[in-house]
Order: structure tokens, then sequence, then C-alpha cells
């Protein structure tokens, strides 16, 4: 158990570590992404300007400067005759607002710069920020209407990319700064660009590395889950066959040691003179002979099994028939202690059968239902058809069977347990042969049962 877990949390930590690293590169990815796509459009938008420059006889702001110009005259005549602070400073407010709203909704650079961006190829949908930094009425006196408190820092730095603090939530790209003036204001402010589609478009560029990355870590989580479960797979194997030797010790060692006390007892002159004891004892050393050569053969066949398909030798018999003879062998022999209810009528019913074979599987169920009884046994056998099919039942009321058991009771070796003990004697082996024998027939068999209630066999054959 402590090697199990040991695996699985190594495991799961070298998964874990390897996202953290996915993650970390994606991250790295993303910034330069995003630093290489703001340095895309800040040295086309330099392009752009100085393409409009050189080929366009405005700049984009011709209206802004007439309808500015007109508005200021009033404005500044207003300003200078206010002399209450706070109606000043709410006029400034209405004053500065009106030249944004102006500047942002009447330049047409924007225009001017999209259609650059389109005939070079590169995406055109973008929003314009107007951010003043400087607005001052001019009279007699100038009036500071605003001033942006990082405005000359700014102003040493025309070529930087990054917005004020107003737009540290979405990143800005400077196009230009811009200086406008005329009898009665003095105006400073910069022109930003900005893509709302621009996470969309870094994440498009992406998308070949997010892919691989996401894929990398699927395949690996993959190939953990599929080596654990072989892991633990191999285990459980590794566990019934120590099991299954240890039960086959076991049980070869109960007829040797019979075989071997009774051969010393033929030694003895007591017995050597007695013909009715030696004869008994040879029929001991036979019986337990013939019980050691079933358990070899046993093991014989499994390997046969596994090289190759086994081959059964059918004939068609009565079911009905082969059922009663098999019940009563077994009634007189191992089974004379269980009360057994025949429920089925089959007679007529023909069947391709391997007799010898399908004596063993049912066989096999009944001795079950012996076996795993902590009461006096009762076993039901019923037995109809449909749809070409003959439905066999063998119903007991012995201790059942877990649901964790009935997944793997019909699996090689497997044996149910009672917490970590066997408690009742077998080799694993035979559940196993009745599911193989019942599909080598074509058919199958399935098993329902409660802890406590007793368990269903239902196998199913193919009728001739």
């Amino acid at each position: 158990m402590k090697n199990k877990n040991t695996v699985l949390l190594l495991g799961v930590a070298s998964i874990l570590i390897l996202i953290s690293v996915q993650v970390f590169i994606i991250i790295g990815i993303w910034k330069q992404k995003n630093e290489a796509f703001t340095l895309k459009y800040t040295v086309l938008s330099k392009d752009a300007l100085t393409y409009i420059s050189r080929r366009m006889p405005s700049d984009g702001f011709d209206t802004v400067r007439l309808l500015l110009s007109s508005y200021s005259v009033k404005a500044n005549k207003e300003l200078h005759s206010i002399t209450d602070p706070s109606a000043l400073a709410e006029k400034k407010s209405d004053v500065l607002t009106y030249f944004n709203k102006v500047i942002s909704q009447e330049q047409y650079l924007s225009g001017m710069l999209a259609s650059f961006f389109e005939r070079a190829g590169f995406d055109n949908k973008f929003k314009v920020q107007i951010v003043i930094n400087s607005l001052e009425m001019i009279d007699q006196d100038t009036i500071v209407v605003y001033r942006n408190s990082d405005f000359n820092f700014r102003r040493m730095q025309t070529t930087t990319t990054k917005p004020g603090n107003a737009f540290k939530k979405r990143p800005m790209i400077f196009v230009n700064w811009y200086a406008s003036e005329d009898n009665n204001y003095r105006l400073l402010f910069d022109y930003y660009i900005d893509f709302s589609d621009r996470n969309k478009l870094i994440l498009k560029e992406m998308s070949g590395s997010l892919g691989l990355s996401n894929l990398s870590i699927i395949l690996v989580g993959i190939m953990f889950m599929i080596t654990y479960r072989n892991l633990q797979e191999e285990r459980r194997l590794s566990n019934l066959k120590t099991d299954f030797i240890n039960n086959m010790t076991h049980e070869l060692k109960t007829p040797l040691s019979t075989i071997t006390v009774a051969g010393k007892t033929l030694e003895m002159p007591q017995i050597r003179g007695d013909d009715s004891k030696i004869l008994e004892t040879a029929k001991l050393i036979g019986k337990q002979s013939v019980h050691l050569n079933q358990l070899i053969n046993m093991i014989l066949e499994i390997s046969m099994w596994e090289r190759t398909q086994f081959q059964l030798d059918k004939k068609k018999v009565d079911i009905g028939e082969v059922m009663n003879d098999i019940v009563d062998s077994f009634k007189n022999g191992g089974g004379n202690s269980a009360l057994i209810t025949k429920k089925y009528d089959l007679t007529g019913t023909q069947v391709d059968l391997d007799v010898v074979y399908f004596t063993t599987l049912l066989n096999n169920l009944l001795s079950n239902a012996v076996k795993y009884s902590d009461k006096e046994p009762e076993i039901d056998i019923e037995g109809f058809t449909t749809d070409n099919t003959v439905c066999i039942r063998v119903t007991d009321n012995g201790i059942g069977i877990s649901k964790i058991d009935q997944k793997h009771i019909f699996d090689k070796f497997y044996r149910a347990t009672t917490g970590n003990i066997h408690k009742f004697k077998g080799l694993g082996l035979g559940l196993y042969y009745v599911k193989k024998i019942a599909e080598a027939h074509g058919g199958d068999v399935t098993v329902s049962s409660r802890i406590g209630k007793g368990s269903t066999f239902t196998v199913t054959l193919p009728t001739a």
C-alpha cells in the first residue's frame, strides 16, 4: 500500500510540475506576444503618420481646431469673469469636458490610420482615446484649466507606449502628441489607440503553442493513468498468482500426505497380514491419486486454454436429461447434504453440448453453492427457453458476493475474501472454468448476488 501511494503521489506531483512549467511558459509567451503587439502597432502608427504628413493635406484635426477656436472665445470670457472659486472649478470642468469631446468625436485621423492599417494587412478595428495634458485659456492673464500631474515626464518620453494611470487596466498604444494654440487657448494632448479585441488577436497567434501545450499535458495524463492502471493490474495478478500457488501447495499436500501415510501403513507387519486392510489402504491410495491427478490436469488445462481455443466434442443432446443426470449424481456424491429443488422442464430441448465440459460447469456451480453456505444449503435450479436460447439459473442461500467481488469472480485465480482472509478453501478456478465453458459453447454466464442473501448464476446456451 505504501509503494502504491508513493507511485501515485510521484505521478501526480510530476503532472503538477509539468502543468506549472507549461503555465509559466504560456505566461512568458503571452507577455512577449503582448509586447510585440504593442511594438508592431507603435511602429505601424509612426509609419502611418509619416505617410499622412507627406501625402495628405491635413493631419486630421482641422475641424477640431475650428470648433475649439470658436468655443474658446466665449469660454475665455466666462472664465475670466467668474470670481467664486467653486463656480470657477465647475466651469473649468465643463470646458475640459467639451474640449475632450470635440477632439475625440470630430477628429478624422482615426479613419486615415484605419485605412493605412488595412492596406498594410493589419487589424484596423480600434478605438481612440484622447489624453489632455495641458489646457490653458489665454487673455490678459492665463487661466490653467487643466494640467496633467505627470505632464513633464510624458512630454520628455514622447515615444512611450505606456498609458497614464487612467488606462492601466487596458493598455493603450501611444500614437503621437499634438499641440494646438490660438489667441484664446493653448492645448497639448496625446493621441492613443485601443484594440478591444487585443486579447483575442494574441490568443489567435498563440493558438498553436496553447494547443501543443494542452495536448502534451493530456497525453502525459493519459499515459500516467494507463501506466498506473497496468501497474495496479499487474500487482493484482501477482497477488492472485501468489494466492493460487499457496492454495495449490496446500491442495497438493493433502493427497500427497495421505498417500505417504498409506504407503507407510502398508509396510507395517500387522497390515501386510490382513488382506482387507491392504485392500482398504490401496483404495485410499487410488482415490487420493485420482484427486492428485485431477489437480495436475486442472493446471495443465489452464495452460492449454490460454494457448489455444480448446476443442469441444459437441453432440446434440436432450438438455433436460443431461441436467437430471448431473444433479442426481451430485446429490449422491458431494451434494448429499444440500436440499436441491428442480424447477425446470427442459425435456425435449436439444442443445449442442460437450457433455463432459457441461458437467464440469454445472458441478462447479452446485459445489460453490454448497461450499459457500454458512447454513444448510438450499439450491434451486431453474431452466427455460427463450429466443433460441436455454437459460439455466442456479440460486443458493449462501453468504452472497459483494458488488466489488462480482466484477472479478470470473477472473482466473480470483477468490472472494472475508476481510483479509479466505474463509473457504479453493483455487479460484471454478467460476473461471464456468465462464470459459459457457463462452466456448457460444453462451455466457452472469451473476446476481447480495451479501447474506445468497447468489444466482444464470447460464445461457444456444439451442440446437
